[in-house]
Parts: C-alpha cells; sequence; structure tokens
C-alpha cells in the first residue's frame, strides 16, 4: 500500500477508534493522560509499521498493540521505580541530576529490552558473569553446562549487545 493510502487508513482507523482506544486504557490504567498518550504510541505505531488496511477486526489489532504497550510503560515504570529506590539510599551529594537520572533510566529500559530477547541461561550466563562477577567456571557451574557453552552464551549476549547498540544509534 502506498503511504498515502496508509496514512489514509490510518486516519480512518484514528477516526473511528481512537476514543473508544482510549477509554479501554483509562480504564486499565487508572489516568487519563497515561491512556492519551498510549493510544496515541499506538496510532504511531500504525503509520511506522504497515499493515494492510481494512482490519477485519480493527478494535482486536488496536488492543492486541496498546496493550504490549501498556506492558512496556508498566515495565519501564518497575525499572524507573527499582532505580529511585537505590538512588534513595545515595546521600544528597552524591544524588545524580535530574537529566542523569533520565539517561540511566533511558539506558536502563534499553538494557531491559535487549535481555528480554535472550534465551534464558544465555541471559542467566551474561547476567552471572556482568553483575555478579563470576567466572565461566562457577557459572558453568550454577548452569549445569560446560564451559565451553557458557563461552556461546557470552558470545551470544555480547553479539546481542552489539546489535542493540547498533540499533539505538539508528
Amino acid at each position: 500500500m502506498a503511504a498515502d493510502g496508509r496514512i489514509d487508513a490510518v486516519d480512518v482507523l484514528y477516526s473511528d477508534h481512537y476514543g473508544w482506544l482510549r477509554r479501554w486504557l483509562q480504564r486499565k490504567l487508572g489516568c487519563a493522560h497515561e491512556a492519551a498518550d498510549i493510544a496515541h504510541d499506538t496510532f504511531l505505531r500504525l503509520l511506522t509499521h504497515p499493515v494492510e488496511t481494512p482490519l477485519r477486526e480493527p478494535r482486536a489489532y488496536l488492543t492486541t498493540i496498546a496493550h504490549g504497550l501498556v506492558v512496556n510503560h508498566w515495565r519501564r515504570l518497575e525499572i524507573e521505580r527499582a532505580y529511585l529506590a537505590a538512588l534513595a539510599a545515595l546521600p544528597e551529594p552524591l544524588a545524580p541530576s535530574p537529566e542523569a537520572r533520565a539517561e540511566t533510566v533511558e539506558a536502563l529500559v534499553a538494557i531491559d529490552a535487549m535481555l528480554e530477547v535472550l534465551p534464558d541461561k544465555v541471559r542467566r550466563a551474561f547476567l552471572l558473569s556482568q553483575l555478579d562477577g563470576k567466572t565461566y567456571a562457577e557459572i558453568a557451574a550454577e548452569l549445569k553446562v560446560s564451559e565451553r557453552m557458557v563461552k556461546k552464551y557470552m558470545a551470544n549476549a555480547m553479539l546481542n549487545c552489539v546489535v542493540a547498540l547498533e540499533n539505538a544509534a539508528r
């Protein structure tokens, strides 16, 4: 579908379903502002990720997209809360500026997204190595795999880090 046709189709979807989607999100989130933001982001997603239109079940499609955005929203809030709780333990002079806090939260969200796509053992090996400082032998014993497998896991995790950094730079 041509870009103009896609924009027209999204415009029709927006006109027909935005109010309904915003209300659905408001019931789910309990906040009109967050609901409006996520409803808006849902339609932006439609513009940037083309779909064949007309949709047979537009509300089902919109709620699927919106639900994913809500999950991402809740996950971000969870990360932000944990980070702010860690900051609360710091003496006031060591607390980062609001700008540094915002940048750190963005980085933590990106790291979380990168880790989320890794298979469980790859993610665990990476975290045991990078956060706990364990050796490959210790990781192998904990995960009940060979050291060679731990090396493969780490290579996989590092490759995903590089890809995530390259995608972030675009």
